[in-house]
């Protein structure tokens, strides 16, 4: 094999390469969802925009399962093709798109099976139930697309093919646009219309990543390869954890927060159903700028990845710190649209009373407040993840949603009342960010010490 591109090109030069396309998917990936609430939102009202919100803890999951198998694969074959060890690779690749397409069916059969008490547990209302039953069960038909999808996109980056990963997400994401409008408004479908646009989308990406299979750069996938063996997946699912629990636990928090919503805003002026939709806008507008930093963490993860496994420690700081340098000024730019500019971003999903808007607003500008820093956390959970340290990876996943949103979010509004659940996002972001720098400067002193022990033998 030539000598890998990732062990000696300029780190600038490669985050470009492999980040900008990484964030065009990711960018493109969460647009399903965020074009969907927009025409429905003006096709169908707010209950519309409530029904979204509350299906979408069902494309968190989906998300945290294609994380677990391709985060845990990609990583995995990074490390490996680092250590110039092909063979191995190979069978990680292969045996992920295995595992992929088997807990994609398992979760679209288990999702349509408890649909509707699931939707209950999501946080539906009465008047809010009928929408969600009818969006949630045609999206979760497009489940095992999308997790195989997403897999593949991660797999397909780490060979070094960062713009054919983008081309899948990108193609099934464009199609989802252009039919979404036509089936709500000529068709008349509303939310069943919309639905059946993101799966279309999907299968359209689905198919594009599979033909990837035979063209693969750096290894050569041959049958014997496409096996599971019990202790490779082990080793594929400690790799993904962190980033599957992070995504698991944005569910749960879309859970409580939806739950903590309707109970508090029942108790309020605003009421059940206002909370629940201004929530689902807020969420999946600060889902793009989320997206983005996603992108940025799995553009750099196989540069990570492949210098940790070749013991090249330098450059592995080099490329955690310029993505560390690229999410502030994303997440700079957020900071000044949600706080300076929420009217007209809010309006983009539909208009409502004056209720909805004053809540809306406010909504966005106190829970976002520390958009700032809040990609710090992920960016280190993944760090910590691409250089095998699956453990610290999850205990940085937990922290910002489990160890701290989630207890906020019950105990702030039984003091506060509603102005408590919106208060309880930007201190939970501060702390994780304390955390995460506290971990992460630990670990690269480590790298640096050890840097300076090789070059003094």
């Amino acid at each position: 094999m030539p000598e890998n591109q990732l062990g000696y090109e300029k780190m600038t030069t490669l985050l470009r390469k492999f980040a900008l396309p990484s964030i065009t998917s990711t960018l493109v990936s969460s647009l399903y969802n965020i074009v969907d609430q927009i025409f429905i939102g003006q096709g169908v009202g707010y209950l519309g925009n409530a029904a979204t919100n509350v299906s979408y803890p069902f494309s968190t999951i989906c998300l945290a399962i294609a994380l677990l198998v391709g985060i845990g694969s990609a990583s995995r074959f990074s490390l490996l093709l680092g250590k110039k060890k092909l063979d191995e690779a190979a069978k990680v690749a292969g045996s992920g798109i295995v595992l992929m397409a088997a807990a994609g069916l398992l979760y679209a059969a288990i999702g349509e099976c408890l649909l509707e008490p699931l939707l209950r547990i999501f946080g539906a209302t009465p008047d809010v139930l009928p929408y969600a039953r009818q969006y949630a069960s045609v999206t979760l038909l497009g489940m095992p697309f999308l997790i195989v999808t997403n897999g593949l996109s991660n797999l397909i980056r780490a060979d070094g093919s960062p713009k054919c990963s983008m081309l899948c997400m990108v193609s099934g994401a464009v199609a989802n646009t252009i039919l979404d409008p036509i089936f709500i408004f000529p068709c008349g479908l509303g939310v069943f219309g919309a639905a059946l646009a993101t799966v279309m989308g999907q299968i359209l990406s689905f198919v594009l990543a599979l033909a990837y299979l035979r063209k693969f750069k750096t290894i050569r996938l041959v049958r014997s390869d496409f096996r599971l063996s019990l202790r490779s997946t082990l080793k594929t699912f400690g790799m993904g954890i962190s980033s599957c629990v992070n995504q698991v636990a944005i569910t749960l928090v879309q859970i409580v927060l939806n739950h903590s919503l309707t109970y508090y805003g029942a108790l309020s002026i605003y009421g059940t159903d206002i909370p629940l939709a201004a929530c689902g806008i807020v969420m999946k507008t600060n889902a793009i700028l989320l997206s983005i930093i996603v992108g940025i963490s799995q553009g750099v993860q196989p540069l990570i990845g492949f210098n940790y496994g070749a013991q090249q420690y330098k450059r592995v700081r080099e490329a955690y710190l310029l993505a560390i340098r690229w999410n502030f000024v994303v997440s700079a730019i957020g900071f000044c649209l949600f706080e300076f500019f929420p009217d007209p971003i809010i309006s983009i999903f539909g208009s409502g009373n004056e209720l909805y808007m004053e809540f809306a607003v406010k909504f966005m500008r106190t829970f976002l407040f520390m958009v700032l820093v809040n990609g710090v956390q992920l960016l280190s959970s993944n760090f910590f993840t691409a250089i095998g340290k699956a453990n610290r990876g999850l205990l940085l996943a937990l922290t910002r949603q489990v160890f701290f949103l989630i207890p906020l979010l019950l105990l702030l509004p039984l003091w506060l009342g509603i102005d408590g659940v919106m208060l309880a996002g930007p201190i939970a972001d501060w702390i994780a960010f304390v955390v995460s720098v506290v971990l992460v400067r630990r670990e690269l002193k480590r790298q640096a010490a050890l840097t300076a022990l090789c070059q003094e033998e």
